[in-house]
C-alpha cells in the first residue's frame, strides 16, 4: 500500500486543455491570444520605459504605474509558456512541479495586483484628500516599502498552496486541466483524496486579501468623493475626478473579472467548458492588456511621451 501511494504522488503529471473539438482550429484560435500577449508585454514595457525616461514623471503615481506594469508583465509571461505549447506545438503535458511553479507565479501576480492596486488608491486618496502632504507622506523609501510589503504579503499567503498540493495524491490515469495553464482550484479537483484544507484555505485568504483590499478601496473613495463634493467649482471637480479614472479602470477590470471566474469555478460546473475558458480568458488576459491602453490614453503625460516615440520610430523606418 506505501509503494502505491509512492508511485501515484511521485510524479503525476497533467494535460493542459486548449480548445476542445476545436482543435484543427487551435492555431487559429491562438492567434488573438499570441496577440493579446504581445500587447500587453509591448505595452507595458513601453510604459517602464516611459516612466524611466521621463524625468517629470518620477512622481508616486508613476511608480505605483510602474509596479502594475511589472506585474502585469509577470502575469502574461507566467502563462505564455503553456499557452504557446499547447495552442501551437500542441504539447499538452506539464509535470507536476512544473504546474506547481507555474500555478505558483500567476496566483502570485494576481495576490500581488490587488495589494498594488490597493497602494495606487491611497495614492489618489493622498493626492485629492491632503494634497500639501503629498511628496513628504509619499516618499520613495516609503513606496518601495509598500511594494515589498505587498510582494511579501502575496508569497506567504501563496506558498501554502504548493505545500499543501504536495499532499495529495492524483490516481487518475490523466490529470486533465480545464486550461492551458495551472491553476490551484482546477488542481484540487484532480485530487483523489479530501481537499477540504486546501479548498477552505483558498477561500479564506481570498476574503482577507481580495476582500479587505476591494473594501479599502472602496472606502478611500469614498473619502475621496467626499473631498470632491467640497470642492466649490463644477469644472474642478470634474478636473479632480478625471485623475482618478485610469484607476478606477484598473480596479474594475481586475476585479470584476477575478470574481466572476471564482464563482464560475465553484458553482459553475454544469456550465458549457467554453464558459470556463472564456472566464479564465478575462481573468488573466484583459487585465494586462488594458492597463497600459487605458493610463496610455488617460494619462496626458505617458500620452505625449509615446506619441513621440511612435513618431520618431516611423520616421527612422521611413528614413531607412
Amino acid at each position: 500500500m506505501g509503494n502505491l501511494r509512492t508511485n501515484i504522488t511521485g510524479s503525476p503529471s497533467f494535460i493542459l486543455t486548449g480548445f476542445p473539438g476545436l482543435e484543427t482550429m487551435e492555431h487559429w484560435l491562438a492567434m488573438p491570444l499570441l496577440l493579446l500577449y504581445a500587447v500587453s508585454i509591448v505595452g507595458n514595457a513601453l510604459i517602464l520605459v516611459i516612466v524611466k525616461e521621463e524625468q517629470s514623471l518620477h512622481q508616486p503615481m508613476y511608480y505605483f504605474l510602474s509596479l502594475l506594469s511589472v506585474n502585469d508583465l509577470g502575469v502574461s509571461l507566467s502563462t505564455l509558456p503553456t499557452v504557446l505549447a499547447a495552442l501551437c506545438f500542441h504539447a499538452h503535458e506539464v509535470t507536476f512541479e512544473g504546474c506547481l511553479a507555474q500555478m505558483f507565479f500567476i496566483h502570485l501576480f494576481s495576490w500581488t495586483e490587488s495589494g498594488i492596486l490597493l497602494a495606487m488608491s491611497l495614492d489618489r486618496y493622498v493626492a485629492i484628500c491632503n494634497p500639501l502632504r503629498y511628496a513628504t507622506i509619499l516618499t520613495n523609501a516609503r513606496i518601495v516599502a509598500m511594494g515589498l510589503a505587498t510582494l511579501i504579503r502575496s508569497f506567504l499567503l501563496i506558498l501554502v498552496f504548493p505545500l499543501l498540493l504536495q499532499r495529495l495524491p492524483f490516481c487518475h490515469t490523466q490529470n486533465v486541466l480545464s486550461h492551458a495553464y495551472c491553476l490551484h482550484v482546477d488542481m484540487i479537483k484532480l485530487a483523489c483524496a479530501d481537499v477540504t484544507l486546501n479548498s477552505h484555505y483558498g477561500l479564506s485568504i481570498v476574503l482577507l486579501t481580495f476582500g479587505l483590499d476591494s473594501a479599502l478601496i472602496f472606502l478611500s473613495y469614498v473619502m475621496i468623493l467626499r473631498s470632491v463634493l467640497a470642492i466649490a467649482s463644477h469644472e474642478e471637480r470634474l478636473k479632480t475626478l478625471n485623475t482618478c479614472v485610469s484607476h478606477i479602470c484598473a480596479v474594475l477590470i481586475f476585479y470584476v473579472p477575478m470574481v466572476s471566474v471564482s464563482i464560475v469555478h465553484r458553482f459553475g460546473g454544469n456550465l458549457p467548458h467554453v464558459v470556463h475558458i472564456l472566464m479564465s480568458i478575462l481573468y488573466l488576459f484583459v487585465p494586462p492588456v488594458l492597463n497600459p491602453i487605458i493610463y496610455s490614453v488617460k494619462t496626458k503625460e505617458i500620452r505625449h511621451r509615446l506619441l513621440k516615440k511612435i513618431n520618431l520610430l516611423i520616421r527612422l523606418t521611413n528614413n531607412q
